[in-house]
């Protein structure tokens, strides 16, 4: 991934923050949100690209190691909704 520009990031995990619960919760580019508003997400995300781009577009899917694969699996749906179709998965253990 040469363009950072090109890459929308969601976050999957437990909160650093521990006042704002211990569940699984997702940031879209560092806001919390729901699964629900992933395609609003990806329509302002390709709105800010140009038609090139927004070809090019890959969301990178960050998730703790502790994270559900059914939360995984309703993201991935959402962005399939949404026409995002090049993914890149991550996963971070609980120390980092």
């Amino acid at each position: 991934l040469e363009k950072k520009s090109l890459v929308s990031y969601i976050n999957i995990g437990p909160p650093m923050d521990t006042r704002l619960g211990t569940g699984t919760q997702m940031q879209l580019n560092d806001r919390f949100a729901l699964v629900t508003e992933i395609q609003d997400y990806i329509a302002q995300e390709r709105a800010s690209m140009s038609e090139v781009d927004q070809q090019l577009m890959t969301v990178s899917i960050k998730a703790d190691e502790d994270t559900r694969m059914q939360y995984i699996t309703d993201v991935k749906q959402a962005l399939r909704q949404a026409y995002a179709l090049k993914i890149s998965y991550s996963a971070r253990s609980g120390e980092n």
